[in-house]
């Protein structure tokens, strides 16, 4: 990787001709991105699970129920057992790791008791699993035109129905994927 070529808090689109189950039609936003490979959270795969049934499995009381009727995504296909919590930075929990001024990751329990009591950040996303690259694979699979690649907005990450997603961060770049072909050309 080429210092000009980190993808930390980028949209990584998966171009319509990605037929990986785990991928296809999908925006994964790049948490880290360096030397050693990539991590990222996938935006748009809502589960069948919603917080107040993460919260019931581990016996964390919710203050506001409506709060926690929001989808607990599929992150990616590693460690699908763990949890993550994309979230805007207004403060820090145990593990946050602050990816961007406005943007951090957490992955301790604390800030699941302070979304159930209310007092947690004022916009979040939480999965189930992340998307990781070995050091020069996302590299190559972006040679190769699997992704499209641009900086990531926040509107699009917190506040977008996840069934938009991937279109609306093509969109931000002014590319219409229903105009892309997912069949690669032979001249």
């Amino acid at each position: 990787m080429n210092s000009g070529s980190n993808l930390t808090s980028h949209f990584l689109i998966a171009m319509p001709g990605l037929k990986d189950g785990n991928f296809s039609r999908t925006v994964t936003y790049i948490c880290e991105h360096n030397d050693e490979g990539a991590m990222g959270i996938v935006l748009n795969r809502p589960s069948d699970l919603q917080l107040c049934d993460l919260l019931e499995q581990l016996e964390i009381s919710e203050r506001f129920p409506e709060k926690c009727r929001q989808p607990i995504y599929i992150g990616g296909p590693v460690q699908i057992d763990r949890g993550f919590v994309l979230h805007s930075q207004e403060k820090a929990w145990e593990t946050t790791i602050a990816i961007t001024e406005q943007i951090g990751i957490t992955t301790s329990r604390d800030i699941l008791q302070s979304i159930a009591t209310g007092e947690g950040p004022l916009k979040c996303l939480i999965a189930l699993g992340y998307a990781g690259w070995s050091a020069g694979q996302l590299e190559a699979e972006l040679k190769a035109n699997a992704w499209l690649n641009g900086p990531a907005d926040l509107y699009s990450l917190f506040d977008l129905p996840a069934e938009r997603r991937w279109d609306a961060a093509a969109r931000l770049l002014g590319v219409d994927l229903n105009l892309l072909s997912g069949e690669a050309g032979h001249a």
